[in-house]
């Protein structure tokens, strides 16, 4: 996505709300993963992205209620458009979809982000462009091997105008992401490929908001961004079975009292 921030100033509270409202509205899940990345979303369009020269790619496309919020928060979709997700005719499906205005790239196959970052990037490079790609992708994605290839593709090539955002909710579909691969190290092992790793909070907004600015000359940035699976509602946090659950009433309204 090619985006950035308007006169508004996005809240993680709202975004939030709005995807707990829009979940039971839709009667849809991935509200786990949703809440894992509101506070990354908020960072990132509180003023990182450039509107004019960055572009943003969500790898990990079920997340896209997320991105939604953030974006008509923004004003960038109207609110109105907002509530159609999921309904008949809509633009707003599961995962985003580039025919949507400020979604470059529709995501949804996982691990092919990073893929599309490094080449953009790349592609900045030779045709002499500035600006910042931004890939923000799922812990489970490293168990794909292209996102492998594109790690070792941006490394060889000192991609440094690129950073991929790592979820580290510790959470995929059907298991603690540990029990199915573990990727302990990882940090150590992108390095090794001619990345710079860091690790932040990924739920401090203003930590992340720092992080973010951060470059490394010669080298891409793979940020760890420790987050909790369904942040901000105590039933869902680090909950296996809210990756596809929608919420009933009661759920809902505990939800939305629980968020504030």
């Amino acid at each position: 996505m090619t985006g950035g921030t308007t006169a508004r100033t996005l809240s993680s509270v709202r975004v939030r709300r709005l995807i707990i409202e829009q979940s039971k509205r839709a009667h849809v899940g991935h509200i786990g993963s949703a809440l894992s990345v509101a506070d990354i979303l908020v960072a990132l369009f509180s003023g990182t992205v450039d509107p004019e020269v960055d572009v943003f790619i969500l790898s990990k496309g079920h997340a896209a209620l997320a991105q939604y919020c953030v974006l008509a928060e923004l004003g960038l979709i109207t609110h109105e458009m907002l509530d159609t997700y999921c309904g008949d005719d809509t633009q707003l499906g599961v995962h985003p979809d580039h025919t949507l205005a400020g979604i470059t790239f529709s995501t949804g196959s996982l691990g092919h982000g990073p893929s599309l970052g490094a080449g953009v990037a790349l592609a900045k490079r030779i045709a002499g462009r500035p600006g910042r790609v931004f890939v923000l992708m799922s812990d489970a994605e490293l168990n794909e091997g292209s996102v492998w290839e594109a790690v070792m593709f941006a490394g060889h090539h000192r991609l440094d105008n690129l950073t991929v955002i790592l979820d580290n909710n510790g959470q995929q579909a059907l298991a603690p992401t540990a029990e199915v691969i573990n990727l302990a190290g990882v940090d150590q092992l992108v390095q090794t490929l001619g990345w710079e790793s860091r690790r932040v909070d990924g739920h401090n907004v203003d930590a992340l908001t720092i992080a973010f600015e951060a470059r490394a000359p010669g080298r891409p940035l793979f940020m760890i961004a420790d987050t909790v699976a369904g942040k901000g509602v105590s039933f869902m946090e680090r909950q296996v079975k809210w990756h596809y659950l929608p919420v009933d009433d009661a759920q809902f309204a505990l939800a939305l009292s629980e968020i504030g």
